[in-house]
């Protein structure tokens, strides 16, 4: 699933009434999931942040910054906070299935529009930037709404997209593309708030300030303090005692979790307090966090304790949360805390306990049907195989076989999770032809506008057991290697993942090969079928190859 996050700043944080206009119209989009709405009196300024994939979250943006320019007045406009606009800055952030430059793309997509259709002048910032001197917001943002007459006539600082016109109601937007930032605390037992700073200042990348030996200030020609770079670059950090809690914490913003993700931090942090008689007692963190990043942690933790990293998302986090102590001031539910699970739950199949699945299937309902079977087959199959790594290398004698078993049980606990989700997309796609069917077609617009959805559905009911079948087919690869080198004794766990894949791979086959015969795109078809047959056959070769592995044995 791609998914992007979209965090506009709005020119007004006093008036509800206005910011509810604004919001509404971000929660009218389809796919698009409103997280946080956070307005500021002093600042009069509202940061809004919503996620979805990336068509809606672009339309969700257009049309939240065309109703501010239509609500808000800048030129009343009076509050603390460095502003231009009525929609001052709407960055992008990639969240997972996207690149940054996918995100700059969206970015430019969005100023394009906006200019053409809203006539805003608009600056592209950050990654979004057009050229080096518009990289940093503040020079972008230089001289605020005030200066806008000025700047909109200077030719260095023509908009990149809209025109070079003020509008006094509007002012100008600068949008952008930027990494996402993690707002993590870490919790010191110590109300020394001294020894606390100079954690932070040690760690935080700017760093501390240069002293010379006798602890004097060194500061360069032009008086200026010299700083020590700080051990952790993508981080800003500040050591304070909260009252609250009764103990000190570090407080950081971690801009760039790729470069340094919490579980870096919260270890130095470890080393330092270490050094300094004091000990980590726990973290927090505030808002929410990318699923990677926790995902990280969790392999890091894991790995740590001489442990298979390649277990499932729940333990991954579950390692993640209790090494860094994430629960120490209040509960961590995942399903709040990971921005990926805030926008996408579990389908209704695959909540369903056993029972509940297999009496549902054993209904009347023709949905779940063989489709969604399949893919369950295929991911059990993809368990198996994981299972037996991990068994493998849980034991010392086979620990040598570490670099080898461990990326297997990870890809194939990576296809586990592919597969589980396809068990309730197949029932979707059914239930997508049911929908494209009851279209009304009383007139020739109408007939074509369903025509489409009946082919584009068709389609996506092939689609999603192909998937099937080509996940399926890599667990036959993955499970003839885990038969040969894993622990002989589960041999026979990765035989039986082999053969319900395989099964997986002919169910799936035959529920592609029915949903084909309704597709009118020819050309659609010719390279399905291709792939298609090439798969099984394959699957064919490595699922014989397995039982003959097994008949040698047994």
């Amino acid at each position: 699933m791609k998914l992007v996050e979209c965090v506009p700043n709005f020119s007004e944080g006093r008036d509800k009434v206005v910011i509810k206009k604004i919001t509404d119209e971000i929660e009218k989009v389809e796919g698009v999931k409103l997280l946080d709405v956070d307005p500021g009196e002093a600042t009069n300024r509202t940061v809004v942040t919503f996620i979805g994939e990336p068509g809606p979250v672009k339309e969700a943006a257009f049309r939240a910054i065309k109703k501010a320019s239509e609500v808000i007045d800048m030129s009343k406009h009076q509050g603390e906070h460095a502003r231009m606009g009525a929609t001052d800055v709407c960055p992008f952030v990639p969240v997972s299935g996207v690149t940054m430059e996918d995100c700059v793309r969206y970015a430019h997509d969005l100023g394009k529009r906006v200019g053409e259709e809203l006539e805003i002048p608009i600056y592209f910032y950050e990654h979004a930037a057009t050229c080096p001197e518009r990289q940093n917001l503040a020079d972008v943002r230089a001289g605020e709404y005030e200066g806008l007459t000025k700047k909109l006539a200077d030719p260095n600082w023509k908009p990149d997209c809209g025109p070079a016109k003020f509008n006094p109601q509007i002012g100008a937007t600068a949008i952008s593309a930027r990494e996402f930032l993690i707002a993590f605390n870490i919790n010191l037992n110590t109300k020394n708030t001294t020894s606390t700073q100079i954690i932070a200042l040690t760690m935080r990348e700017k760093g501390r300030v240069k002293r010379g030996k006798k602890g004097k200030r060194e500061l360069d020609k032009d008086g200026n303090k010299i700083f020590e770079p700080g051990l952790l670059k993508a981080t800003k950090a500040v050591g304070w005692y909260i009252e609250e809690f009764g103990f000190c914490q570090i407080s950081m913003n971690l801009v760039n979790y790729k470069i340094t993700p919490p579980h870096i931090a919260f270890d130095t942090a470890c080393e330092l307090a270490e050094k300094r008689g004091l000990r980590v007692i726990g973290g927090e963190l505030v808002g929410l966090i990318p699923k990677e990043a926790m995902l990280q942690a969790g392999r890091h933790y894991l790995q740590k304790q001489k442990r298979s990293p390649a277990v499932s998302e729940e333990e991954l986090i579950q390692a993640a949360v209790l090494s860094m102590g994430l629960d120490h001031l209040a509960p961590f539910d995942p399903k709040k805390k990971i921005i990926e699970y805030t926008f996408k739950d579990d389908g209704p199949l695959v909540k369903m306990n056993g029972r509940e699945f297999l009496n549902e299937l054993a209904s009347e309902s023709p949905a779940p049907g063989g489709g969604s079977v399949a893919a369950y087959a295929g991911a059990m199959g993809a368990g198996l195989v994981s299972m037996v790594g991990n068994l493998t290398v849980h034991k010392r004698k086979f620990r040598n076989l570490m670099e080898t078993l461990v990326p297997i049980s990870a890809e194939a606990q990576q296809i586990k999770d592919e597969l589980r989700d396809a068990i309730d997309a197949d029932t979707e796609a059914f239930n997508d032809i049911l929908t494209a069917m009851r279209l009304p077609k009383s007139t020739d617009e109408e007939i074509k506008a369903r025509d489409k959805a009946v082919e584009d559905a068709n389609k996506g009911a092939a689609d999603v057991p192909f998937i099937t079948v080509k996940q399926a087919r890599r667990v036959l690869d993955l499970a003839k290697v885990i038969i040969k080198k894993g622990n002989p004794n589960s041999i026979t766990d990765g035989a039986v993942g082999a053969a319900v894949a395989y099964a997986a791979v002919k169910g799936a086959e035959w529920n592609v090969r029915i949903n084909l015969q309704s597709v009118q795109d020819e050309a659609y078809k010719k390279r399905i079928e291709e792939e298609l047959t090439r798969l099984v056959a394959e699957s064919k070769k490595l699922f014989d190859d397995v039982v003959a592995k097994m008949d040698e044995v047994l």
